[in-house]
């Protein structure tokens, strides 16, 4: 049976596209840009992905550079090798391990509100939370236990804050 003709249709420049943005578009997604530093500076653009993370030591696929262990009927355990390549960029995985292994910054912090809010609770009832729950400062009606957990929080997250604070409140008393 032969085949269905193709028609043929006469190609028309599409004036509504701008090419300019559409090669802009392209090249973005063909390169992604690569966040981490090291990796970035060892990158090779003309090989390819899998390639360039061989060359530093990194897996593209965990399921290929892992051996996984297989049973077979006999209940005897076969265990795949994983494929070992030359690492030509050992400087980058070294790099990557000493940034892992910088100790991370607590980051959290609390709103001025929070703070100014428990530092009044703080001056008013010291630690009656019953007290501090029907204050009038009390806006959102938190429990004893919510002005607990806070005060807490604040404890945790501004020590020295919360230190110095203190120390000022049991100092000379301006009442």
């Amino acid at each position: 049976m032969p085949k269905a003709k193709k028609t043929s249709r006469r190609k028309k420049f599409d004036y509504k596209k701008d090419r300019k943005k559409l090669k802009k578009k392209f090249i973005k997604k063909a390169n992604p840009k690569i966040e981490n530093k090291q990796i970035r500076e060892a990158w090779d653009p003309s090989k390819s992905t899998t390639r360039n993370l061989m060359d530093m030591g990194l897996a593209f696929d965990p399921n290929r550079s892992l051996p996984i262990k297989k049973q077979s009927l006999l209940r005897l355990k076969k265990e795949t090798k994983a494929p070992v390549h030359i690492v030509t960029k050992p400087y980058v995985l070294n790099q990557l391990e000493e940034e892992a292994n910088l100790p991370g910054k607590a980051s959290k912090t609390l709103s001025s509100d929070l703070i100014e809010y428990v530092q009044h609770m703080i001056r008013e009832h010291k630690d009656n939370y019953k007290a501090m729950a029907r204050d009038e400062k009390n806006y959102y009606q938190d429990t004893p236990k919510q002005i607990k957990r806070k005060i807490n929080e604040y404890k945790r997250c501004h020590a020295q804050h919360y230190d110095a604070f203190v120390a000022s409140l049991t100092g000379p008393m301006s009442h």
